[in-house]
């Protein structure tokens, strides 16, 4: 059913709209708080992002239809680029759970980790697998800002093995669940959203973790915490900027901290402003138009000894959607429409 088209019962409705990247993360949020069951982002070839959102039989299309159409106004009205028209349309009954389903397949990620949802039991042996429920907090592994930061956290646990690590805007707990699952004795997550902290406390129960991950409600801006020598922060641009001052009484000296969340446009600002805070650039991971940056605090530089290295053109994820911005994510708290990965589900983790 288009905008404005009569309602008519059906046991789901699912709402569909082509968006915009700067607009993704704000029009997911706003569609988990209109209650809907999932939330997808697809890459849509030759053409925008779309974003699904699947309802339950309860919602009222029209209303749904309405509101949707005066949240992309606003962000129109406040410079965004514009999406495209909302539709919506009754689904068969589980179709919905199936379209969600099929669109989170295991994902490889590095050289040692496969994240997997956990209705999918034969994930590949080789890898060690991080078990994610997609749902209502950032990072399933799919979009390229949570893939950039695994493939960050992996070589540096690898190079540097870290006795402590920090996860800020820690979404699903996928980043501290892998650092912990890589090695790491104790982490600790991060995020301003109590959703995020419950469902992250939960996966890390679920991939054997909990007794070396802590999960904790706080705003990483007034975080009190021992200096780690890996700190992971995968937020938005405008987040880094106004973090960029903390970002030093909370990496170790010769630390590594780890930002994702980045548009391949915005790395080089967020780079020379952590920079000025007394970081060096070490590295950078660029998947499907995200940058992650690695920045060493202090001198010490990586055993690469290659600071600025780019790394372009990764490999897609198995689904080739950003899905982030998979809210998954953390919170901005910036004024920027939205958080960084809810939509494969919502932490830009």
């Amino acid at each position: 059913m288009a905008a404005g088209g009569a309602a008519t019962p059906a046991p789901w409705w699912e709402l569909t709209i082509p968006a915009t990247s700067d607009i993704t993360e704000g029009l997911t949020n706003r569609l988990w708080e209109l209650g809907a069951l999932g939330v997808l982002e697809e890459e849509i070839a030759g053409d925008r992002p779309r974003l699904r959102a699947f309802f339950p039989a309860t919602a009222a299309p029209d209303t749904l239809l309405a509101d949707v159409s005066d949240y992309v106004g606003a962000l129109e009205a406040l410079g965004f680029r514009p999406a495209g028209a909302p539709h919506v349309t009754p689904l068969a009954d589980g179709a919905w759970a199936d379209a969600w389903r099929e669109h989170f397949r295991p994902v490889a990620v590095g050289r040692r980790l496969v994240i997997v949802p956990p209705w999918i039991a034969n994930a590949d042996r080789d890898r060690l697998a991080i078990v994610i429920e997609p749902g209502r907090a950032f990072g399933t592994g799919h979009h390229g800002s949570t893939a950039g930061c695994l493939v960050a956290v992996e070589r540096i646990v690898a190079r540097d093995a870290p006795a402590y690590a920090l996860d800020l805007g820690t979404g699903s707990g996928i980043l501290a669940i892998a650092a912990a699952r890589l090695g790491v004795p104790r982490v600790v997550g991060i995020d301003d959203d109590p959703d995020a902290i419950a469902v992250a406390t939960v996966n890390a129960t679920r991939n054997g973790v909990a007794d070396r991950v802590r999960c904790a409600l706080g705003d990483a801006g007034a975080l009190e915490s021992e200096p780690a020598p890996l700190v992971a922060a995968n937020l938005l641009s405008a987040a880094h900027h106004r973090l960029a001052a903390r970002y030093p009484m909370l990496v170790a000296t010769g630390g590594a901290l780890i930002l994702g969340g980045i548009l391949d446009a915005e790395a080089d600002a967020v780079e020379h402003a952590v920079a000025r805070a007394g970081f060096m650039p070490d590295e950078r991971i660029s998947r499907e138009g995200w940058t992650t940056l690695v920045l060493r605090r202090g001198g010490s530089r990586s055993a690469t000894g290659s600071p600025g290295r780019a790394e372009r053109g990764e490999s897609r994820s198995a689904t080739g959607s950003p899905g982030r911005a998979e809210r998954g994510g953390s919170r901005s708290a910036t004024g920027s429409p939205g958080r960084a990965e809810r939509g494969e589900s919502r932490s830009a983790t």
